[in-house]
């Protein structure tokens, strides 16, 4: 019953500082955020990257508690200066006698007045440097990558001295035996697990740490965004591929007891194929953290565009908690699928085929 008191209270205060954050306003406007324009530009503002790390924005004042990030350019040479500059976006930011302003999320380079160029479909002809800033979404995942190191730093500790684990490592501990007895072991094989355990755990908890995260008014979306996405589906590829056998390889360029025309046939198909598994992963992690982030904020402004008050506002108060609950599962289901379909593909990749199996298909061909 305690446990779920303050299950209970997380969920209120999350669902609470979001319903404040839309009262007092976004980034970029001023004053309560109550019409439906206001809202979608609001959720859109929320699921972007930002180049400030803001807890909360007061729309009566402008005042916004939180700091800048560091802004990394390259435009003939480098330039390196905080985001303060931009004043949240409202002014432009000289260095080294180059302006640049942030338009739609994304620095772009204009004169002392900020004049942004748009073509015929309402895209800027502005030049764009090269940008590698520290954004909001790089600063989390750093906290992240810290949080693990800590974490499993002590554990990994305990094990190497033969001790049992101590304070937060016996939390640790059975999730590391979960993902080893229920995810590795049964999809690569108990004879190579051990090798790609690293990477399954690093990514298990890393994208659950950071679903996490982004379920708390902090106000992050890393997960929710397809860089993301791509880049850790990208080392799932890469692993998986460098991993490879000479069967697996086998297969897809000459697949045994298949006719010849057919094997030629297939081998553009079973090399696309080799593609859409990690697309897959990418866009199952992007499109159902995204969705939870637009369904939660959607309800929470029902109460502000809705006629009646204080109906819309338990109506829509005890859907957003119900949707959170969802969410705290989807947070963990995300981590837990792409974790068992990375270590599936890997595993696919590393199986040991029957050769006695295929040199018989083989025979039978060319008999």
């Amino acid at each position: 019953m305690q446990n779920f008191s303050i299950t209970k209270f997380i969920l209120s205060l999350v669902v609470f500082c979001s319903l404040s954050t839309f009262a007092k306003g976004d980034n970029e406007s001023k004053g309560a955020v109550d019409s439906k324009s206001e809202i979608d530009a609001y959720i859109d503002h929320h699921l972007q990257d930002s180049y400030y790390f803001n807890f909360w924005s007061d729309g009566e004042t402008g005042e916004h508690v939180g700091f800048p990030l560091p802004i990394i350019l390259i435009d003939d040479g480098l330039k390196v200066f905080s985001s303060s500059k931009f004043h949240h976006g409202e002014t432009v930011a000289e260095v080294d006698g180059n302006y640049y302003k942030i338009y739609h999320g994304k620095i772009y380079k204009t004169d002392a007045e900020g004049t942004i160029s748009l073509d015929e479909d309402n895209h800027p002809t502005n030049s764009k440097p090269l940008d590698l800033s520290i954004t909001k979404n790089v600063t989390t995942m750093l906290l992240t990558s810290v949080l693990l190191l800590l974490m499993f730093g002590s554990l990994a500790k305990n094990y190497k001295n033969s001790q049992l684990p101590k304070g937060f490592g016996r939390v640790l501990e059975p999730l590391v035996i979960y993902v080893r007895d229920d995810i590795a072991i049964p999809n690569i094989g108990e004879k190579k697990y051990r090798k790609f355990m690293g990477f399954l755990l690093t990514v298990f908890f890393f994208i659950w740490i950071l679903n996490l995260l982004g379920m708390t008014p902090l106000g992050v979306n890393v997960t929710g965004n397809i860089a993301v996405t791509a880049c850790l589906a990208l080392f799932t590829y890469l692993i998986t591929q460098f991993s490879a056998n000479k069967d697996y390889w086998k297969h897809i360029f000459w697949m045994p007891g298949v006719p010849v025309p057919m094997k030629i046939i297939l081998i553009p198909i079973e090399l696309l194929g080799t593609l859409t598994k990690p697309f897959a992963l990418m866009i199952r992690l992007f499109a159902n953290i995204t969705a939870g982030h637009v369904v939660i904020m959607s309800l929470i402004a029902l109460i502000f565009v809705g006629k009646n008050v204080y109906a819309d506002t338990s109506i829509s108060l005890a859907l957003a908690l119900f949707i959170s609950v969802i969410e705290l599962l989807v947070a963990f289901l995300q981590a837990y699928i792409f974790t068992m379909l990375s270590a599936l593909f890997i595993g696919l990749a590393v199986e040991e085929h029957d050769h006695a199996h295929d040199e018989e298909l083989e025979t039978n061909e060319i008999i």
